[in-house]
């Protein structure tokens, strides 16, 4: 009985001890290198037409304008960004702040309900690294067991040519990510300008790409699942996230314990066996070396490998399918159907509120911005009975259309307004003009030493399209 208990603890200590490493290094802290085996199945198939997707809205949204803007453009080098093909300059950054939040509570949230389905799904590593790098690997070096195979044997011709064939092309894919990334940063035509004069009229830009290639070569050709497991912050934050009602990949473990080896025709709930048949294809197959039946792990991205492959055993074995399941923690304990409960139904209705304030944000904007501001340390003059002030005005198209504008005092009456040129401003789509003008009122209007003041801004049909509230300064005056 004591040999029995012992041995008991042993095999507990030795299911928790995989907590306390990363499941790709060994004691010593040498890297483990994965070798997972090419995954097919249902859930790879609906991977595959995600990733074609989102391969194919990367490669073409560089080349997509919208009212000759360009539809995705973050030039932080000279401030222009455009969303949708609507600009956003530095008087708009309050919604792009509030769109980096809207984004961090996103995640956060969908994390809470439906835990790492982005990592597997939608995330550019995994998007590049499983949809595109990995095939090329499967391609040239075969699956799994050839290239473990072709890692151990000797550096023959063999090993050579798929081995520089495999590197060279990750090279190019690289140059090639790396190009279209510029694009959503300076636009195609910068891009192509650069190539077409080369390296000698833009060594700084060619340099930056090359690094840029440098980075992407590294991390696909080598660093791999350990952007996931090592460097992104994601996988640790979700274990503060998640709880038992997160849908995640599980492993039944109520259906599949005790696990033992198949035997044909063997009644295996006779023998208080589970249906996990310990053939470890779930983790073989994993491309971050996890076993999934040890439970929720930080390194897990819920690619749904190790469903496809469990699915496929259970199949040959003449079980059912779904031991390991898109599933809640509170499902497989309880052993209760999936509900899409009230917190999930409200936590979803809370991001589309969220995305829908923001996309209204955006659209709501304004196609002008007019700013009226005194020049620094300039104070007002008095002729001819009248009260003038000097304001520098900044004035922003944020549309393509070209604007014809005019300039107008909305409170108080009777201003006069002198321009230092025509009195109507013609203002190109996409630009921004300053230039000086001079307010005028005659002194009874002006009764307090800084009266408020409403500007606005019309175009040539007579629509006001901004305003701007400022201070006109005056003579103290005591009002009785």
């Amino acid at each position: 009985m004591n040999t029995q208990n012992s041995n008991f603890q042993a095999l507990e200590l030795y299911e928790e001890s995989f907590r306390n490493s990363v499941g790709t290094m060994d004691e010593t802290g040498r890297r483990k290198w994965v070798y997972p085996r090419k995954p097919k199945g249902k859930f790879t198939n609906y991977r595959d037409y995600v990733t074609y997707l989102l391969l194919a809205v990367f490669f073409t949204l560089p080349f997509v304008k919208i009212n000759h803007n360009p539809f995705l453009l973050f030039n932080v080098i000279d401030r222009k960004f455009f969303i949708f093909g609507q600009p956003f300059y530095l008087q708009d950054f309050f919604i792009l702040a509030l769109g980096a939040v809207t984004s961090v509570i996103f995640v956060m949230l969908f994390t809470v309900v439906f835990g790492r389905i982005f990592c597997g799904w939608l995330c550019p590593q995994t998007i590049f690294m499983e949809g595109v790098f990995r095939k090329i690997e499967y391609w040239i070096e075969g699956d799994r067991n050839k290239q473990m195979k072709l890692d151990r044997q000797e550096w023959n011709s063999e090993k050579i040519r798929k081995r520089l064939t495999k590197w060279s092309v990750y090279a190019v894919l690289s140059v090639v990510i790396t190009n279209f990334m510029f694009m959503y940063i300076v636009g195609y035509e910068e891009v192509f300008r650069i190539i077409t004069e080369g390296p000698a009229e833009n060594p700084l830009k060619f340099l930056a790409m090359i690094c840029f290639t440098a980075v992407f070569y590294f991390v696909f050709s080598w660093l791999r699942e350990q952007v996931c497991t090592l460097v992104c912050p994601y996988g640790r934050l979700q274990g503060v996230l998640i709880d038992k009602q997160t849908i995640n990949v599980y492993y039944d473990f109520k259906r599949g314990e005790n696990r033992s080896k198949w035997k044909k025709d063997e009644d295996r709930k006779a023998f208080g066996k589970g249906d996990c048949i310990d053939c470890n294809q779930c983790v073989v197959v994993c491309p971050t070396g996890i076993d999934i039946r040890n439970g929720q792990q930080l390194e897990c991205v819920n690619c749904t490998a190790c469903i496809d492959v469990c699915d496929e055993i259970m199949v040959k074995v003449g079980l059912p399918k779904g031991l390991i399941r898109y599933a809640t923690e509170a499902e497989i304990e309880n052993q209760e159907k999936f509900k899409f409960t009230g917190r999930m139904k409200a936590t979803t209705v809370i991001l589309g509120l969220l995305i829908g304030f923001l996309g209204f944000l955006m659209y709501d904007r304004g196609s002008m911005e007019a700013k009226f501001i005194k020049p620094a340390g300039s104070t007002f003059f008095i002729k001819n009975g009248k009260i003038t002030n000097t304001f520098i005005y900044t004035l922003l198209n944020k549309s393509n259309e070209k604007k014809t504008l005019t300039i107008k005092v909305l409170n108080p009456k009777n201003a006069e307004i002198n321009f230092f040129g025509n009195e109507k401003i013609i203002l190109k789509g996409d630009q921004i003009l300053k230039g000086n003008i001079n307010i005028s009122f005659p002194e009874k209007e002006i009764r307090f030493s800084k009266q408020n003041m409403t500007i606005g801004v019309f175009d040539e049909k007579g629509n006001l399209v901004d305003s701007f509230d400022t201070v006109f300064e005056g003579p103290f005056q005591l009002v009785l």
